[in-house]
């Protein structure tokens, strides 16, 4: 299939533009809650039905918050490391939207960079 152009520009096939389906929609929050286990982390159900873990030394928070994060535009997953005397710690926000399968890739990375002490 040809797509003429009517004006300046060009004109194409639809075989040579390459059309992907792509995933869309929150997907399957499990994929990121089964990484914890109750004997690391901490895991509380609100009343608003958003989840929240934190590990047992306090220093790593993840919240899900599937109609948003009160408060802001639309957050739906918090992660947040804090700091240390010496070091900085971090935080990073996904919208309502985002694919769980990227939070949970996401969430995996921050698990192996951590260690016992």
């Amino acid at each position: 299939m040809t797509v003429a152009s009517t004006g300046p520009g060009f004109s194409t096939t639809v075989e040579a533009l390459r059309l992907r389906e792509w995933q869309l929609g929150p997907g399957q929050p499990t994929l990121v809650m089964d990484q914890f286990s109750a004997e690391d982390f901490h895991l509380v159900v609100d009343d608003r039905a958003d989840v929240h873990v934190s590990s047992k030394d306090g220093r790593f928070y993840l919240g899900w918050f599937p109609l948003g994060r009160p408060g802001t535009n639309g957050e739906g997953w918090k992660i947040a490391v804090t700091r240390t005397a010496k070091v900085r710690g971090y935080h990073v926000s996904f919208d309502t939207e985002m694919l769980a399968d990227i939070v949970a890739v996401a969430v995996a990375r921050v698990l192996e960079t951590s260690r016992r002490l």
